[in-house]
């Protein structure tokens, strides 16, 4: 047995509850993982008596402002962990790598340290334990309209496909969202998050939120993901809350997407309709399938396509409820921080 500790908040900038969910979600039974939520109580640990130590350094996007009192305590309790053989991880897993790599992150980089971003399981242990315990009242009988499409950050693939299915008319009879285009675009007030003002919507903290009207209410929801590129799959809370509902979907996402969800143990609708965007890299051509395939899912028949993939939709509803599948990806999250330790352990 392995003993593993994490300081999970370095600098107290984070969210350490949250991590420790995440680290508690593991299934890995040659490893034994304490957490500490505060570096000033690391007097409370034999750090000695354990064979990695790590401490997390939660970073926020875009936070412009970082006082000169900050990075020098962060510079000298780095100092300090490091000369008691700690690894630092440079943690923002509610963004993904192109996120980062485009924005105004602090710290950039240290000696020493990796990079922890979204990936497949931050969400889905996130949305797992904020619904696991809810009682939600979907109904799939009747739905005057066709897609639940919501777009909040600008972004340049976002706009490619919501320009096009705007203007092609595929929208009309649609509810959906462009927060942030010149002239903003709203859902309906009623099918807006009744515990939301949706003139001022949060930037965060109601993004996992469900609820049931809208889903109940269109027949197919069509997922506008983070980013679209081959860097990675960065699954969020907008794949989930579908999945939730039971709900038919078409991602707009990262390439082989669909790929990675089915590798987790997921299905997908590739048996019922065109699902080759999802192998398609150029940004623009994938638009066009995507745009194809919603044109062509409006002239099916929604009610055949909901019976024909009931048991699909309840396998999704079941998997992402099952705490071992969840456990799976937890375990390769951890598993790449062992790695990572005991390579650096190696080469220094």
């Amino acid at each position: 047995m392995q003993r593993n500790f994490f300081l999970t908040d370095l600098m107290g900038t984070g969210d350490p509850e949250v991590y420790d969910s995440f680290f508690n979600g593991n299934t890995l039974t040659d490893q034994h993982i304490d957490t500490c939520n505060g570096y000033f109580a690391l007097h409370l640990y034999d750090l000695d008596s354990y064979d990695r130590r790590f401490a997390i350094i939660d970073r926020k996007l875009n936070s412009l402002i970082v006082a000169d009192e900050y990075k020098k305590e962060l510079d000298r309790r780095i100092e300090l962990l490091h000369s008691q053989g700690f690894k630092f991880i440079l943690a923002t897993p509610w963004e993904s790598l192109e996120n980062c790599d485009s924005g105004f992150i602090y710290p950039r980089n240290i000696e020493n340290s990796m990079q922890w971003t979204g990936g497949t399981s931050w969400f889905w242990n996130l949305m797992y334990h904020m619904h696991k315990d809810k009682k939600y009242n979907f109904n799939h009988n009747e739905k005057p309209y066709d897609f639940f499409y919501l777009n909040k950050m600008a972004r340049t693939h976002r706009t490619k496909l919501y320009t096009k299915m705007r203007d092609e008319k595929l929208l009309d009879n649609s509810l959906h969202s462009n927060l942030q285009a010149t002239t903003p675009t709203r859902l309906p007030p009623e099918y807006e998050l009744p515990w939301v003002d949706a003139d001022n919507y949060p930037e965060y903290g109601s993004d996992q939120d469900i609820f049931e009207k809208p889903y109940n209410h269109t027949k197919y929801n069509l997922i506008s993901e983070t980013n679209d590129n081959a860097r990675e799959v960065f699954i969020t809370e907008k794949l989930w809350k579908p999945i939730i509902a039971q709900q038919i979907f078409v991602v707009h996402g990262n390439h082989l997407y669909l790929q990675e969800l089915r590798d987790m143990g997921f299905k997908t609708f590739n048996n019922y309709f065109d699902e080759s965007y999802d192998l398609e890299n150029d940004s623009d051509l994938k638009v066009d399938k995507i745009y194809k395939l919603c044109k062509d899912l409006l002239s099916k028949d929604w009610k055949d396509l909901y019976l024909q993939t009931q048991s699909l939709r309840q396998h999704n509803y079941n998997t992402f409820m099952d705490k071992e599948k969840l456990a799976v990806q937890i375990n390769k999250v951890l598993l790449g921080f062992f790695e990572f330790f005991d390579s650096s352990e190696i080469t220094s």
